[in-house]
């Protein structure tokens, strides 16, 4: 049993090695001062992240993905609420399998949509363009965004949102001051989870770009000039830092999101009574 559990720990330290020695490579070569990425090392340097700041063809793939990474973010989340919310609210015919279509694009190779997508807009004519890109990113962060909110949907009490209406709130109020305060931090790790994903995506932005170019695209065009690698080093640490504190931020508020406390509903009832007595 115990040669068993030792077994399972060098399989799972090894996994861990094997999937995570190349990301460390990242941090190592962007500090170092070498155009060659081997070893050894030399001095240490910042030099390449000063040099980001000098290229104007990055500033511009930097706002093109901004762009992209929050109108994806935005409408992920909305189409998210719309089919989780129907979800949770309501029983109607075929709720599972419609549910289960939404999210197949989880399960769908990238490089298939973004073909798919291709295909479909040069049929109907369509320029490519950022907004293809951010059809495309939509189609695939849409179901991280039903995931994380029809659980924050489910967890809802609807007690709640019938006292509210019993009291004479309408529903947009209801929504206001019930519902949107207890699936909040649903929506902040959905807007998290739905930027982190499309500010990195590769495959289908290299497909559906235009003339103008994301920073995952910018980045693969840079790869073919070898006096540009250590740059790349550069740009690619700070793309996995940032990455790596919005998901850290997702998780958090996903954590908050399933802590609802006997508090919260006490809360919520209370600002319906003052709404009641006001009114």
């Amino acid at each position: 049993m115990k040669s068993n559990k030792n077994t399972l720990k060098v399989f799972a330290y090894s996994y861990l090695i094997f999937l995570y020695a190349p990301v460390l490579l990242l941090p190592i070569f962007a500090f170092n001062d070498s155009t060659i990425i081997s070893f050894p090392l030399n001095s240490f340097t910042f030099k390449w992240f000063a040099g980001l700041t000098q290229e104007t063809y990055l500033q511009e793939s930097l706002k093109n993905s901004l762009f992209v990474a929050i109108s994806t973010s935005i409408l992920s989340t909305c189409l998210g609420i719309l089919a989780s919310r129907a979800s949770a609210r309501y029983e109607f015919f075929g709720k599972k399998s419609i549910l289960s279509f939404l999210i197949l694009p989880l399960f769908l190779p990238e490089i298939i949509i973004g073909v798919a997508l291709l295909v479909v807009l040069m049929q109907l004519g369509l320029p490519l363009s950022l907004w293809t890109v951010i059809l495309g990113h939509t189609l695939v962060c849409t179901p991280f965004s039903i995931a994380i909110l029809n659980s924050a949907f489910a967890n809802m009490d609807m007690s709640l949102e019938e006292a509210s209406l019993d009291l004479g709130e309408t529903r947009f109020g209801t929504f206001k001051r019930v519902i949107f305060p207890m699936v909040s931090p649903g929506l902040i790790a959905s807007l998290l989870i739905g930027f982190t994903i499309s500010l990195d995506e590769f495959i289908i932005a290299f497909f559906l770009t235009g003339t103008e170019t994301t920073l995952p695209v910018y980045i693969w065009g840079q790869l073919r000039f070898p006096a540009k690698l250590p740059g790349v080093m550069a740009l690619g640490f700070l793309m996995l830092l940032l990455s790596l504190i919005l998901l850290l931020l997702a998780e958090f508020f996903r954590r908050r999101m399933n802590r609802t406390t006997d508090d919260q509903v006490n809360v919520q009832f209370g600002n319906l009574f003052k709404h009641d007595k006001k009114t």
